[in-house]
Formats: C-alpha cells, sequence, structure tokens
C-alpha cells in the first residue's frame, strides 16, 4: 500500500476508472457480440440496427480512452464488411 498521500489518492481514483472502463468495455462487447451472433443468423434489417448499436458503442469507448481509435475503426469496419456482404444479392437470388 502506498504511504504517500498523493499516491493513495492515485490508488483510489484508479480504482473508480478500473470499475467505469470495465462497463464500458463490457457494454461495448456485448453490443459488438449481438451484431455478430445477427450478422451470421443473415437477418438484414435486425442486423443493420445491431451493427449501428454496436458502432456507437465502439465509438462512444474510444472517445473515452478505453480503447485506441485505431481498434475501434478496425472493428467498425470488420462489422460493415460483414454486414455489405449479408445485403449484396447472391447470385442464386
Amino acid at each position: 500500500m502506498a504511504n504517500i498521500r498523493s499516491a493513495i489518492k492515485r490508488v483510489r481514483q484508479s480504482a473508480r476508472r478500473r470499475v467505469r472502463n470495465r462497463i464500458v468495455r463490457s457494454s461495448m462487447r456485448t453490443f459488438v457480440k449481438k451484431a455478430r451472433t445477427i450478422l451470421e443468423e443473415g437477418d438484414k434489417a435486425q442486423a443493420a440496427g445491431a451493427v449501428r448499436e454496436a458502432i456507437s458503442a465502439l465509438d462512444k469507448a474510444a472517445q473515452k480512452g478505453i480503447i485506441h481509435r485505431n481498434s475501434a475503426d478496425r472493428r467498425k469496419s470488420r462489422l460493415m464488411k460483414r454486414l455489405s456482404t449479408l445485403e449484396k444479392p447472391t447470385a442464386t437470388e
């Protein structure tokens, strides 16, 4: 345990931030996971909404510094790529 007053304060601050960051990161992962499962099911309308929610969660996490903005952009790009392949008409249709 820290002995210096400023170090003790930093321990308290980092504990509060860790809890807050974990909540945001967890919800972000939940939205992304939900979007992926809906994309695999193949429902176009529902998938578009789920991807929109996941992108919003990724942007918020990047804005708060929980994940790097390039990481958020990469994940958003991958989701959009899957969504676009779902929306493209195939040769059998």
